[in-house]
């Protein structure tokens, strides 16, 4: 299945004046390298073209502002569409967070990736763990079975 078999999010109010797109020609990469490689603890200088080739190669998700049209969160998911996806990127411009956009924006990427019918869809979070509870996301219930390559 791919996307365009799917629902379309184009314009889907996701909280009061904000509404979410996949179309990946609205994204501001600019200003999703700056939060990401400046501000996200994860991916503190990450480089502009590391940045443009995992949108590239993601399923991507930006939150505008439903009047002025500016984008102010952001979220990519890997995926295989059939069995798995990891949500990651995520993240909430500093002058709209407390608002539940971060909640908001997870519930929504679950619900855009339902009729997939995935397995599992996993994120890894240092300090938002109460926002992907609200959206139905669990810790690990075995992470001993877990294991990961590379920087950690």
């Amino acid at each position: 299945m791919d996307d365009s078999a799917l629902p379309s999010p184009e314009g889907h109010e996701i909280s009061t004046g904000y509404e979410m797109s996949t179309d990946p020609g609205r994204l501001d990469r600019e200003l999703i390298h700056r939060w990401l490689s400046e501000d996200a603890y994860w991916a503190l200088g990450r480089s502009r073209e590391k940045q443009d080739a995992a949108i590239e190669g993601s399923l991507n998700f930006g939150v505008y502002d439903s009047v002025s049209g500016l984008q102010v969160a952001y979220a990519r998911v890997v995926t295989d569409r059939a069995t798995f996806a990891w949500l990651c990127d995520v993240y909430v411009d500093r002058g709209v967070r407390g608002k539940g956009l971060g909640t908001a924006l997870a519930g929504a990427v679950r619900h855009h990736l339902a009729p997939y019918g995935l397995r599992r869809i996993l994120l890894a979070t240092a300090d938002a763990h109460e926002v992907y509870a609200k959206a139905g996301f669990e810790p690990l219930a075995a992470p001993e079975k877990w294991m990961a390559l590379g920087a950690q």
